[in-house]
């Protein structure tokens, strides 16, 4: 079984990411409601969706956890206040928060606060004053591994409770995503757009590559990497025992605005490699066997283990978009499933299917659904393109239907 006191936090940002990361292990899932959240361009729920994303989480005795994390101005003040209200109403575990707006408005109706990154909490005497508000914190995500571990002992060491009444826990990212700013902290997008990345509309053209030329005699800087402001992925999958030694208590996949097959793997592979150090076969092999998995879905490609070993931010993405070794192709829609037989029947709309093609089927309550076209029939004769297949999992109508292809390119792919 998993270790108790550590959390496998996975993002949320559709119903359907969100089966994807309970069908995945998560402990703990995490997202946006409205426009007041660091994904609010990209992944949203609506308030109304608030008692069913809480409806499922109770169902699988998972926890969530509701994103308050951008800059707030005093006309959002009213929506934070309905924002909570409503999260309180329907049981939400806790709010995250980095403006002290949200979190003083989360505190008056009675729910748990977590401190987000971008408060960039790096040293105990922070953590000892912001433990009167929250009972998480998300460390600043440019800590080194030693630097959590003295945080963890000073906690313990001082006792250093939350307005629980138990001991602080430290949350860092595992996976996912990193910014070229501090914690996340960029101005680059409102400069050049008026998008601010501090209210969660990000544009994200550190991404992009650049030419840096002298003004005043036109020479060009030669750069060996065009985009030298786009980090590659943190991915941990190999020092995840290094982090839980260190005392951390919730581990973190970034990836609000990603696809579901992307919150399957990575939370699939990160709960396995929880489960393999707490019963002692955590293994290269399978730290391998977990990386190949990894790099199927959304990667800029992996700058492995991050800042946590003290290395300083130099290793970039040399591509726009995803280096992911599989992407997916929508070929069509489920028309009907027939669940005593676990035969689906797909409606080709945009695309053929071949015998052993590996499939996915992704909806809104399905979640993540793999398969192959084996024993497939075509139904000949009929106006529509239309096949059955065996499916292992309950599909429903109107799931959209993809075929997964090896990739063979870098070009860019969505999220």
């Amino acid at each position: 079984m998993k270790q108790k006191n550590v959390e496998v936090l996975a993002p949320a940002g559709s119903f359907e990411s969100l089966q994807a990361a309970i069908q995945g292990g998560a402990d703990a899932v995490y997202f946006g409601i409205e426009q007041l959240n660091m994904r609010s361009r990209s992944a949203n729920f609506k308030l109304k969706d608030l008692p069913e994303i809480m409806k499922r989480c109770r169902k699988h005795d998972i926890k969530g956890y509701l994103t308050l994390n951008t800059i707030m101005y005093d006309h959002d003040l009213p929506l934070i206040q309905e924002i909570c209200d409503a999260a309180l109403k329907n049981k939400v575990d806790a709010v995250i928060a980095s403006d002290i707006a949200a979190i003083q408005l989360a505190r008056g109706v009675g729910l748990s606060v977590h401190c987000s990154t971008q408060l960039n909490i790096s040293n105990i005497e922070a953590v000892r004053f912001f433990a009167q508000y929250a009972d998480v914190i998300v460390l600043a995500r440019e800590l080194t591994l030693q630097q959590i571990h003295f945080i963890c002992a000073g906690i313990e060491k001082e006792k250093i409770k939350g307005p629980a009444g138990k001991s602080v826990e430290i949350e860092v990212f595992c996976h996912g995503a990193l910014c070229v700013a501090i914690s996340g902290k960029c101005y680059m997008s409102l400069a050049t757009y008026n998008a601010s990345a501090n209210r969660g509309a990000c544009l994200q053209n550190c991404r992009r590559s650049y030419r840096v030329i002298d003004e005043e005699t036109g020479d060009e800087l030669v750069l060996d990497n065009n985009y030298v402001m786009s980090p590659k992925d943190l991915c941990t999958i190999g020092m995840i025992d290094k982090l839980i030694n260190a005392g951390v208590g919730v581990l973190k996949i970034e990836g609000r605005g990603k696809s579901a097959e992307y919150v399957l793997a990575t939370t699939k592979a990160y709960c396995e490699a929880v489960e393999s150090v707490d019963d002692g076969t955590y293994t290269p092999a399978k730290i391998e066997e977990w990386k190949t998995q990894l790099k199927t879905v959304f990667n800029r490609g992996f700058w492995e283990n991050g800042y946590y070993l003290g290395k300083s931010l130099g290793e970039w993405s040399n591509a726009y978009g995803s280096q992911a070794t599989q992407e997916k192709v929508i070929v069509g829609t489920v028309r009907n499933y027939y669940p005593q037989k676990k035969v689906a029947e797909i409606f080709l709309q945009a695309g053929n299917v071949k015998t052993e093609d590996m499939m996915l089927i992704i909806g809104p309550t399905t979640g993540v659904v793999k398969c192959q076209a084996t024993k497939m029939i075509v139904h000949k004769g009929i106006k529509d393109k239309v096949i059955t297949l065996p499916v292992p999992a309950k599909v429903r109508k109107n799931d959209q239907v993809y075929v997964v292809k090896e990739r063979h390119e870098t070009n860019p792919l969505p999220r």
